[in-house]
């Protein structure tokens, strides 16, 4: 037996490759699906079953397509209602692969349709859990995602929640190893560990949630307590994990179109396309298409787009990294962003070569910041709640990154205005953002608040 845990780091996402005898497992897989394909001809083995956990919210699952290039069936738990062929498992149910089986444990709380599935040795006992949503490291699911008004509230699935850790999970021997769908950075829990495996013993000493003398009203306060709203592109994906999606390969083929300058220029004016550079920071700086908002592929892109574009049939052109065109279509397409038209053929110098107007933004250091300070210049921290509140400048701003159009009266109308973040990478988002709807009094500081403690900037806690 192989197990082999393919995790995404920008996504946090965990997807599962299990093979036994030759005959091979997928649980929750994203959405281009070569990693598994070339896996399973590595290992001369045939891909059986693709088991998903839950209709995923926070990404695209590679389910559909898989199905369609192995014929391997899509199982779902109870309660899935897909509108593709799929086998919808009983509770218990069990399926064999090679001399391995996975049973399908039906653990509603996060969603009505989640399921844990319990790999039991060849031995026939039980050795692994792949428990999706359902138990984190340090946290479970959020359960206000599936909640439907007042017939069924983010209250009712937490209860469900409790139920299904205590009647299913925790009764489960403390060698058996955990392998969630995510680790710290989704969206999809409020307290995880950067651990990405675990044994289910070790989770009941630090799980809050698996607490054993929690009772289930202290369960259902402490998991709803501080949650964040979801980002809105979430009701999106799980649309698109339930009815399909266009393939992958077309996706592609169609977003890494070249495009010259005056053809990249017509399609943003005629289309209302957002034009998304996705290199680093530092060349946004420098200089850009006018109105077009940074996230760079090397922070949390994924997220960031789905938070702050949430329309995944917005249209997009791209500005990218020689090179790096492809990279950024199938990331865009992994949360569900498939009208990427195109990209600019010889990026920001062939758009200067051709006479067109360049933007950029300016940014000084936390030293600069420091020396400016003396005439009480307005600050603006994106960070989040809680790196706020650990640390930050007095009398500083607040207007968190997924907030920000919340916070716009509050700035300066003429002067400029000071923005920064933890590293430097969501503050130069945050500009982005403000001067493509016309606000240039914004000034970047380089580094973030890593750099202002550097430059010993006093700040409060």
């Amino acid at each position: 037996m192989n197990i082999e845990q393919i995790y995404t780091g920008c996504l946090a996402q965990g997807a599962y490759y299990i093979e036994s005898e030759g005959e091979v497992a997928i649980i929750d897989p994203l959405r281009e699906t070569t990693p598994y394909l070339s896996r399973a001809k590595r290992d001369k083995a045939t891909i059986k079953y693709i088991f998903e956990t839950h209709f995923h919210a926070d990404f695209v699952s590679g389910h559909v397509t898989l199905s369609k290039e192995t014929g391997a069936p899509i199982i779902y738990g109870p309660n899935a209602n897909p509108t593709f062929d799929a086998v919808i498992a009983t509770d218990g149910q069990a399926f064999k692969l090679g001399k391995v089986t996975i049973v399908a444990l039906h653990t509603p709380g996060h969603t009505m349709e989640s399921t844990t599935y319990l790999l039991k040795d060849e031995s026939g006992d039980p050795y692994a859990i792949f428990s999706g949503d359902t138990l984190f490291l340090g946290d479970v699911g959020r359960p206000d995602l599936a909640q439907k008004g007042k017939e069924r509230t983010q209250e009712d699935l937490a209860g469900f929640l409790f139920d299904s850790l205590r009647n299913k999970i925790m009764p489960l021997p403390d060698h058996v190893i955990v392998y969630p769908a995510h680790g710290a950075g989704s969206a999809c829990g409020k307290n995880m560990m950067k651990e990405t495996v675990d044994t289910l013993g070790n989770q009941k000493q630090l799980n809050y949630a698996l607490r054993a003398d929690m009772t289930k009203a202290e369960f259902i306060k402490e998991v709803t307590d501080g949650l964040l709203p979801p980002p809105v592109y979430f009701p999106l994906n799980v649309k698109m994990n339930r009815e399909g999606y266009e393939d992958i390969d077309t996706v592609i083929r169609r977003g890494t179109e070249p495009l010259t300058p005056q053809t990249f220029e017509e399609l943003a004016n005629s289309t209302g396309a957002v034009v998304l550079d996705v290199r680093h920071q530092s060349d946004f700086i420098a200089g850009h298409v006018p109105r077009s908002i940074f996230i760079g592929l090397d922070g949390g892109f994924a997220p960031w787009v789905g938070a702050l574009i949430a329309d995944v049939s917005q249209p997009i052109l791209l500005v990218t990294s020689e090179g790096r065109e492809a990279e950024a279509v199938t990331r865009l397409s992994r949360v569900g962003f498939d009208n990427t038209l195109g990209y600019l053929k010889g990026g920001i110098a062939a758009w200067k070569a051709a006479g067109k107007e360049v933007d950029s933004l300016t940014s000084i250091s936390a030293e600069e910041l420091k020396s400016r300070m003396a005439n009480d210049i307005p600050i603006v921290d994106v960070r989040n709640d809680n790196e706020f509140e650990g640390a930050h400048i007095s009398e500083a701003i607040h207007a968190p990154l997924g907030a920000l159009n919340d916070h716009l009266k509050e700035l300066p109308k003429e002067d400029p205005f000071y923005i920064h973040c933890a590293g430097g990478y969501r503050s130069v988002i945050a500009a982005s953002i403000l001067k493509s709807r016309g606000i240039h009094n914004v000034v970047d500081v380089a580094g973030g608040f890593k750099a202002i403690k550097e430059a010993a900037i006093p700040v409060v806690q």
